[in-house]
C-alpha cells in the first residue's frame, strides 16, 4: 500500500547558517553600529538566546533572523515567538524556541484535517511523525496538496513516499 510521512523538521545546519548570516548582516548595518548584540544558538535544544540594547533593536534583529532563515528554507512558523523579550539590567533578552518535530496536539490537528478531507486514506500518529496510507497514490497526492493550504501554525514537510 502506498504511504508517506508528514513531519515537521528543521535542518540544524540551515538554522546555524541563518544565525551566522544574521550576525554578519547585523555587524554591517548602520543602525546597529556600536550596539550590544548577542545571538546564541543551542543546537541540542533548538533555542536561540538573543540579547540587545532595547526592544526596537530586538524586534528588528528577530525579523532579520526570520527573514534569513526563510531564505535558508526554514519556514517562519518554525519560530515560537510567544515569549516576549524582557529587560534584564540594561539589556533586553529574549529566548526564541525553534519548533522541531510534531507535538501530540499538532499531530491530532493534522489527522483531524485529513479526516475532514473525506479521502480514503488512513493517518496514524507515530511519535513525532504522521504516517498516511491509502490504496491509490492519487489520494496521497491529494492529501499533500490539501495540507499545503492548511494554516495550522506548524511547518509541515512530506517525505518517505512509497508506492
Amino acid at each position: 500500500m502506498p504511504s508517506f510521512d508528514i513531519v515537521s523538521k528543521v535542518d540544524a545546519q540551515a538554522l546555524d547558517n541563518a544565525v551566522n548570516i544574521t550576525k554578519k548582516e547585523i555587524t554591517n548595518r548602520f543602525d546597529f553600529k556600536n550596539a550590544h548584540v548577542v545571538i546564541d544558538l543551542d543546537k541540542k535544544e533548538f533555542k536561540l538566546k538573543i540579547e540587545t540594547d532595547d526592544s526596537m533593536k530586538m524586534s528588528q534583529l528577530v525579523d532579520v533572523l526570520i527573514n534569513r532563515a526563510h531564505k535558508q528554507g526554514i519556514a517562519p512558523e518554525a519560530f515560537d515567538r510567544s515569549k516576549e523579550g524582557a529587560q534584564s539590567g540594561k539589556f533586553w533578552k529574549q529566548e526564541v524556541v525553534v519548533r522541531n518535530g510534531l507535538k501530540q496536539e499538532d499531530a491530532k490537528k493534522v489527522v483531524k484535517q485529513i479526516k475532514d478531507e473525506g479521502l480514503k486514506v488512513q493517518a496514524s500518529i507515530m511519535e513525532d511523525l504522521i504516517r498516511v496510507t491509502g490504496k491509490k497514490i492519487d489520494d496521497l497526492q491529494t492529501v499533500i496538496q490539501a495540507a499545503k493550504g492548511w494554516d495550522l501554525g506548524v511547518p509541515l514537510q512530506f517525505e518517505n513516499m512509497r508506492s
